[in-house]
């Protein structure tokens, strides 16, 4: 698995999580890098992407609870989930952006219910 995403877990709706996803070098290596989701019965979607200059774009979505940020030293990307919503229940991956096919990991599954 070349990217390892991991920090999910059962969140009751309000409640946060920290999502982390690490690579090697070769991967990270100053490229743009995004959070991706899929719940069940729909299509993976970007969630959030980072570039090395730290800029940041959202998906509508989640933009004022989320937030992407990047660690360019551990080659690790990171995802705040604030407010969450029983709507963000999914299993989260990271890659690169555009994505790659090859890097798709086991990603990491967020399920948020009372």
């Amino acid at each position: 698995v070349q990217l390892q995403a991991f920090g999910g877990g059962l969140v009751q709706p309000g409640g946060s999580l920290r999502l982390t996803c690490t690579t090697s070098q070769n991967i990270f290596n100053r490229r743009n890098m995004g959070w991706y989701r899929q719940a069940p019965g729909r299509e993976r979607e970007l969630v959030a992407r980072i570039n090395n200059n730290d800029d940041t774009v959202y998906d509508e979505s989640v933009k004022g609870r989320f937030t992407i940020s990047r660690d360019n030293y551990k080659y690790t990307v990171y995802l705040q989930m604030n407010s969450l919503k029983p709507e963000d229940t999914a299993v989260y991956y990271c890659n690169r952006w555009p994505s790659r096919g090859d890097y798709w990991g086991h990603g990491t599954l967020v399920t948020v219910s009372s």
